[in-house]
């Protein structure tokens, strides 16, 4: 099968299109012919093995990728099942966490799938799991958003931000959303209430509080997002753009933790969405919203498989608009 493949850590010109083993599949698995696959920050931090200090956890690999094969978000078709997998068949259409899913085909688990909702396209549904479940325990499960209440999304124009923004405000929440000058009329669209041009203005000078701060950026000190908090607002800090090197976010989330052990305001941390974690729940509780209609996923663009490596250097660069996804033939 064609597949991107990488070889060791680097820059996005170490990915390459090349022929690659499909996958075989136990008694618990599913194969899956992928038709679309989301790229994320994940895909090129797993790229660079960025930060280094995750290489020492285990998670990527130490002196090379643990993973040959690139990607993570999927959307396609049921080829097979295991022995023991029960409610799919071969020709379900389906998303989830699919390892390997720059590719023809990917392996994974039935537990991180889900049935596709009919009204999205195959891009469209690549697009769903990392940005959509880790918006939903941002504002949901770890934000605990009540209707009525003030949220703000930082980063509302990006992957994350554009599903969060849509959460918040089905959760009836009243939701200002931060972005560029080109992103305000779709953050808008997609339910804002107010929108802050960070080019023009700073949401963290003080003069307007809120219940819970989603922070998809990291581009304010810790002190200064307090500021912007009620005195028993909620911060979340979503780690999942920011920049790598030896210890990427992860220094300034502990800080962040440290720091929530003297204060009334709630600052807490969310990783983002990834297969070894709760995530059919997840998957199952943003499918049942784009059924409802409350959730549509925003595709900046698409890439063909050849180009992922560009797509991957767009994301990188942290300009998306929405989601990038590559489309398999």
């Amino acid at each position: 099968m064609k597949a991107i493949v990488q070889e060791r850590f680097g820059p996005p010109d170490i990915l390459r299109l090349a022929e690659a083993d499909r996958p075989e599949i136990g008694a618990n698995e599913v194969l899956v012919r992928v038709h679309a696959a989301a790229l994320n920050p994940y895909d090129w931090h797993m790229m660079r093995g960025d930060p280094f200090v995750a290489r020492l956890m285990g998670g990527m690999g130490l002196t090379r990728p643990k993973s040959r094969v690139a990607g993570i978000d999927a959307a396609g078709q049921v080829e097979a099942v295991g022995a023991d997998v029960r409610g799919l068949q071969p020709g379900d259409q389906v998303l989830g966490f699919c390892p390997g899913s720059f590719a023809e085909y990917a392996r994974t688990t039935a537990a991180l799938l889900v049935a596709k909702p009919a009204r999205l396209t195959f891009e469209q549904a690549a697009a769903v799991p990392m940005g959509a479940v880790t918006a939903l325990r941002g504002i949901r499960t770890v934000g605990q958003v009540q209707a009525g209440q003030r949220v703000l999304v930082n980063g509302a124009g990006g992957g994350v931000g554009t599903f969060a923004v849509q959460i918040a405000a089905a959760l009836d929440a009243e939701v200002t959303g931060v972005c560029s000058t080109r992103n305000a009329e779709l953050v808008r669209s997609l339910g804002a209430a107010h929108v802050v041009d960070y080019t023009r203005e700073d949401f963290t000078d003080g003069r307007l509080h809120y219940d819970l701060i989603l922070d998809n950026v990291g581009n304010h000190p810790l002190s200064r997002l307090r500021q912007a908090l009620t005195p028993t607002g909620n911060l979340v800090a979503n780690g999942g753009g920011s920049p790598g090197h030896v210890f990427g976010a992860m220094g300034s989330m502990l800080r962040l933790i440290a720091v929530n052990a003297f204060v009334r305001q709630q600052l807490r941390v969310i990783l983002p969405a990834a297969p070894d974690g709760p995530t059919h729940e997840d998957l199952l509780a943003v499918t049942a919203l784009i059924e409802a209609d409350k959730l549509t996923p925003v595709v900046d663009r698409t890439y063909p498989l050849t180009d992922a490596a560009e797509g991957v250097r767009h994301v990188e660069q942290g300009h998306a608009r929405g989601k990038a996804v590559v489309t398999v033939p």
